[in-house]
């Protein structure tokens, strides 16, 4: 009598659920039964590879925080995906980060790099740099800190510096306190602790894209999987795990799913969305029993924002003639300018940039040369944007580029490609954080699978193992978060069976 195979389904088939599944099967095809449950159309989550203006562009997940030991890194490579053949459009950030920057006040005021812009950008990575290495002093939020340094940094200064070049720092200090919340997804630093900045951590080595876009990386997993293995259009509405099997209850009528165990690979966001009263409504799964309160406590406690991205494709518009210009020869045609990468310290000054364009840091191509240009957006800046038409967003935009490249620099959008990671119902936001009031522990206690081994002896039967970005206390908001805690959830089965 041959005995019955477990069977695994995983939920959401993001690099977290297909990391997880390619574990299992790659142990041994005859261990598990193993599905793969995808609400939405597509394989990848917060991975989307997409294409703008002949560009490779990313919607969601762009970089690769550290290649040395880098998993991600190596999925990558055996993808084929690092190639930058002749027959590669150009892609988001080939170049790296830019060196070449121009730093501009509202109003037009080019920012002195070497005196006050470049000073001010050493301090904030330097005190950065100490947080994370947990050398930093004080508790509380990050933005408090960072501007306490800044204080610091001005009266340290021999003979002061006096009041318009102080605005200026304050309004520099500003522009990076706008990337730190893109980088972390939080809406305002404030609510960032400083503390778990010291538990942070990237792979050694450059942060890179990926040339043959990152979506190359699932199609990977997905195509080392057994075919059938991942099913689109599943959506989970509700999770009963009171005993075995779980049963997964779809929507739309599809057929329910029994299952030994349960790898949840949801996002942070939607499982907030689990929290209130009605689940449904909410976005979110409901869970029969609901989840039990550690776990509750810990999806409160954790921060999990929103980062978007603008994608505009711009030209150049020609400088008026001079009046009376009248006969002579023809001005001699020369090429348009390349759009400078513009860091924007914005000054409080009133002007016509609206207010959801005076929290991102710079507008920059996406490589030297491009006619592309992207700016990131965080928090509430970033919902809003998801709300505008594209006609009142790319007025915003020429409002901007007006105010910090006047005359005779002219630039016009053309049009536009934008994330929606706040509205789409299947994440409802980008990416966790470990707000004030949380800590590294929330991020273990996201990972403890259920039913809790105190609850039911020392050998508890893991029904429901849950997996995501969210749930790693070093790498968390990265893909190599999402990757590692697949296979941890995976390596959990194997023990539990024996297996290793």
């Amino acid at each position: 009598m041959v005995a019955k195979k477990p069977r695994v389904v995983v939920v959401g088939a993001g690099v977290a659920g297909l990391t997880a599944a390619h574990r299992l099967c790659a142990a041994g095809g005859d261990r598990f039964e193993v599905t793969v449950v995808e609400a939405g159309a597509h394989a990848g989550g917060r991975v989307l590879t997409s294409e703008f203006a002949g560009h490779r562009v990313e919607m969601g997940a762009t970089w690769i925080q550290g290649i040395d030991g880098s998993p991600v890194y190596a999925l990558a490579r055996d993808a084929g995906a690092l190639a930058c053949g002749n027959d590669h459009p150009p892609y988001e950030r080939m170049d790296g980060f830019p060196e070449r920057v121009l730093t501009v006040a509202e109003g037009g005021e080019v920012v002195d790099a070497d005196r006050v812009a470049r000073p001010i950008e050493e301090l904030y990575r330097g005190m950065m740099e100490a947080a994370r290495a947990g050398e930093s002093s004080g508790g509380g939020g990050v933005e408090e800190y960072l501007r306490r340094g800044l204080r610091a940094y001005q009266a340290a200064r021999p003979g002061g510096g006096g009041k318009e070049l102080e605005e200026v720092e304050d309004a520099l200090l500003a522009m990076h306190i706008s990337r730190e919340r893109t980088d972390t997804s939080a809406d305002d630093l404030g609510d960032l602790d400083l503390a778990a900045e010291g538990e942070y951590r990237d792979f050694p080595g450059d942060h890179v894209t990926i040339p043959g876009g990152y979506s190359r990386v699932v199609d990977h997993l997905v195509a080392a999987l057994p075919p059938g293995t991942v099913r689109l259009g599943l959506r989970l509405r509700r999770l009963d795990w009171s005993e075995t099997p779980v049963r997964l209850h779809f929507a739309d009528g599809a057929t329910a799913i029994a299952a030994d165990h349960v790898i949840l690979t949801v996002s942070l966001g939607v499982l907030k969305a689990c929290l209130g009263k009605d689940a449904h409504a909410a976005g979110g799964v409901a869970f029969d029993p609901p989840l039990p309160q550690f776990k509750r406590d810990a999806v409160a406690r954790l921060g999990f924002g929103v980062v978007d991205k603008l994608f505009m494709e711009l030209e150049a518009v020609p400088a008026a003639k001079p009046e009376g210009g009248g006969g002579g020869q023809p001005l001699a045609a020369s090429a348009p300018p390349e759009f400078p990468f513009l860091h924007m310290a914005f000054r409080g000054y009133v002007s016509k940039t609206p207010w959801w364009m005076r929290g991102t840091e710079s507008i920059c191509p996406i490589h030297a040369g491009s006619s592309v240009a992207l700016a990131w957006f965080a928090g509430r800046e970033a919902q809003h944007l998801e709300s505008l038409p594209d006609d009142e967003v790319i007025g915003g935009v020429h409002a901007t580029l007006d105010s910090f490249l006047p005359a005779p620099s002219q630039w016009r959008v053309k049009r536009i490609k934008r994330s929606g990671w706040a509205t789409d119902p299947l994440f409802l936001g980008s990416y966790s954080y470990v707000a004030v009031g949380s800590s590294g522990e929330d991020l273990d206690r996201m990972a403890e699978p259920l039913p809790r081994g105190s609850d039911v002896g020392s050998a508890p039967p893991l029904r429901v193992l849950f997996a995501g970005e969210a749930t790693h206390r070093t790498l968390y908001s990265t893909t190599h978060a999402a990757y590692l805690s697949g296979v941890r959830e995976a390596e959990r089965l194997l023990q539990h069976y024996g297996y290793c």
